[in-house]
């Protein structure tokens, strides 16, 4: 789909940004020692790492509208529906595939069906057919349709504590063992990609498609406006204590804080590697970032699945920790990670291998 697309760097940029931190915050070699930053938050409020999956399915957004804004303005957006269905079907293939593979080799105790994958794949097929179908008041009224209606849901359906929120609840009800968590006793459970929180996670993605329209059209003030009210809208919510900013339940907080955070970060990229030419860092991970994803995911499993992660973080990381402690030892495993991972990239970008799902 970004074949009679126009790339433009910085998009590329921050998508690449988003994956190198998606396989730093996700490979420690300790669970154990993790600096703070680099851990979600427990469960309201965010961290660094809280920003990392709602920025990628932004860029999300806003890679299909540069890919696709111009060919529905032209009116031929109906053509497109059936290749934004096969590839939202694709990407959330592959995810269960590579939960497959988690759990056959892992020896995990029961199949995941949702993931990060999963999550993206919804999103990219839903937000592509909304974009296809209404023009710009349309899919305004449907981002403020999300979070009023996933919001009054959360609000009306009881605590918003790990245990009583009722996107929890109906998620549990719904996956039973086959989430992130599940208690067979009690029957609570709990997944961060789980299926009714992607209702926020839908209004992230349709966000950037809003920004990216603004990117495309050279509407940067609109792109500034959209950052900062978004934000100042997520913050208040959560300060005044109506809605927590909270990336387990994706709520309409946290969705405006992060999306806010996303276009002001989309534009500070557009204006320093567009306009004044820095270079693209992470471009090469930017391109290729469901087979960089992937492929980092299937080498952890084999690692993990056939016993030689510990092995080789204790063998190959163990001289580090006299030096800079458990929890540097632990970042140093991690950034060695992403960095073969980066050559690995940065040669297929170099060789002109893009790997499309």
């Amino acid at each position: 789909m970004t074949s009679t697309s126009k790339r433009i760097a910085s998009v590329d940029a921050l998508r690449g940004l988003a994956v190198a931190a998606m396989l730093l915050v996700n490979n420690p070699g300790d669970w154990g020692h993790v600096y703070a930053p680099l851990e979600h938050a427990a469960w309201n409020g965010w961290t660094p790492t809280d920003l990392v999956f709602p920025f990628f399915l932004f860029i999300v957004g806003v890679s299909l509208s540069l890919a696709m804004g111009a060919r529905i303005e032209s009116g031929d957006g109906a053509s497109l529906r059936g290749t934004v269905v096969n590839r939202a079907l694709r990407i959330l293939l592959l995810g269960l595939a590579l939960h497959a593979l988690a759990w056959w080799l892992m020896d995990k105790p029961s199949f995941r069906v949702p993931g990060v994958l999963q999550r993206i794949g919804l999103c990219f097929g839903v937000v592509g057919l909304i974009a296809i179908q209404w023009r710009a008041r349309g899919q305004w009224a449907c981002i403020a349709g999300l979070l009023f209606c996933y919001g009054a849901l959360l609000l009306w359906g009881g605590p918003l504590d790990k245990a009583g929120n009722i996107a929890s609840r109906i998620d549990a009800w719904l996956l039973g063992p086959h989430g992130y968590e599940w208690d067979a006793a009690t029957g609570l459970g709990h997944d961060p990609e789980g299926i009714v929180s992607t209702l926020g996670a839908l209004a992230t993605t349709l966000l950037g498609w809003r920004c990216g329209e603004a990117l495309r059209q050279g509407a940067l003030g609109r792109l500034a406006v959209i950052g900062v009210g978004a934000a100042l809208a997520g913050w208040g919510l959560d300060a005044v204590g109506q809605m927590p900013i909270n990336k387990n339940l994706w709520t309409p907080a946290f969705v405006l804080w992060t999306g806010g955070l996303a276009s002001l970060a989309l534009l500070g990229a557009h204006a320093l590697i567009d306009r004044r030419g820095w270079p693209p860092l992470f471009r090469s991970f930017g391109v290729n970032a469901i087979a960089a994803y992937a492929g980092a995911w299937i080498s952890t499993v084999l690692l993990e699945g056939f016993g030689w992660m510990a092995p080789i973080y204790a063998h190959s990381f163990g001289w580090l920790e006299p030096i800079v402690g458990p929890y540097g030892r632990s970042l140093a495993f991690a950034l060695v990670f992403v960095a073969l991972w980066w050559a690995i990239v940065r040669v297929m970008d170099w060789r002109r291998i893009y790997i499309k799902v």
